[in-house]
């Protein structure tokens, strides 16, 4: 997910570059949700992760 979010930056760095600020912005936009969406699963899995905890074996 956060290779769609820097390929998205990137296409809004291009756009912004020749000057299509329309596609820039919603390039940013796009990019900004990607990484936001990224890092809200990265917690969860974090949480779910400390809730699974490690199971003692004899």
């Amino acid at each position: 997910m956060i290779r769609w979010a820097i390929i998205f930056f990137v296409v809004a760095l291009v756009a912004a570059l020749f000057g299509f600020t329309g596609i820039a912005g919603m390039s940013m936009d796009i990019a900004k949700f990607v990484a936001i969406i990224a890092l809200i699963l990265f917690v969860i899995s974090l949480v779910a992760g400390g809730f699974r905890g490690r199971g003692t074996r004899i």
